[in-house]
């Protein structure tokens, strides 16, 4: 009987370096924790851990609005403007870095390249070391936290921007260039109608990360709610920290689902 490749079975190949692959990832995660010191908990830990949960769970209500003084509403709408002027001015400064990084925007790789590597050294610097450059630039407060998430996110957003606009369509384009449009036509009846709505989905989600990193810049002294986050815990008032931490979870629960709803709409 004359077996042909339908009616043959292939048995599965065995991966023999699969344990291997196994046993290298035990033994680099064995690495990764031994280099972890544990000295064991205080003996206060418990006392503190209960405090913690009885002040998250009886916040003081009275500091959500404050007539002569600094509140939770005035350091929640701080973190909210914060993160919003941050995005409006990453959103406009990473466009140029867009288009110089989409490798269809330019016959040359090395002009696409070197884009994308400013982009990625930009990338490199996590929001609170922008903060810190900027607090001793421009002193502490809200602009310093601005400048830092303005400056950190043009990296991520330029990427993302980039990547949109290597993925459009090239036929409007040819069409335009065929009829005898200039470039800046092209780019303005051709490209951008089809990256616009992708610019406005990565914003919104941009946004979204902005807001929690707004939250934790106040910390350092960058403004927003992490001011006074940091105050009551360095004073151990875990009341207050329960009440601004609900108004930090509340706060991003409704920019959460805001954005959510309009980048459905958008893509």
């Amino acid at each position: 009987m004359i077996k042909t490749w339908d009616t043959v079975v292939r048995k599965p190949r065995k991966k023999p370096y699969r344990w291997l692959i196994y046993i290298a990832l035990i033994l680099i995660y064995v690495w990764a924790f031994s280099g972890v010191e544990f000295s064991g908990l205080k003996k206060t830990a418990g006392k503190v851990f209960s405090s913690i949960v009885s002040g998250i769970f009886s916040p003081d209500w009275g500091y959500v609005y404050l007539p002569d003084g600094e509140d939770l509403l005035r350091g929640l709408l701080d973190t909210l403007m914060i993160s919003i002027l941050g995005t409006f001015i990453s959103a406009i400064l990473c466009i140029p870095f867009a288009f110089w990084s989409a490798r269809n925007m330019s016959r040359l790789r090395t002009v696409s390249g070197t884009g994308k590597i400013i982009l990625s050294i930009v990338r490199t610097f996590p929001e609170l070391v922008m903060a810190l450059i900027f607090i001793k630039a421009v002193g502490p407060g809200s602009f310093a936290g601005v400048l830092a998430l303005g400056v950190h996110s043009i990296g991520m957003l330029g990427k993302l921007y980039g990547d949109e606009i290597e993925n459009i369509d090239r036929g409007p384009s040819e069409a335009l260039t065929a009829s005898g449009a200039n470039k800046l036509q092209t780019l303005w009846f051709a490209v951008l109608p089809q990256v616009l709505p992708g610019f406005l989905s990565y914003t919104l989600y941009r946004f979204e990360i902005n807001m929690r990193s707004a939250s934790v810049l106040g910390a350092i002294g960058a403004g927003g709610i992490g001011v006074p986050l940091i105050f009551a815990l360095s004073t151990r008032h875990w009341d207050r920290v329960g009440i601004i931490l609900l108004g930090i979870v509340v706060m991003i629960t409704i920019t959460d689902l805001f954005s959510s709803a309009i980048r459905r709409k958008l893509v």
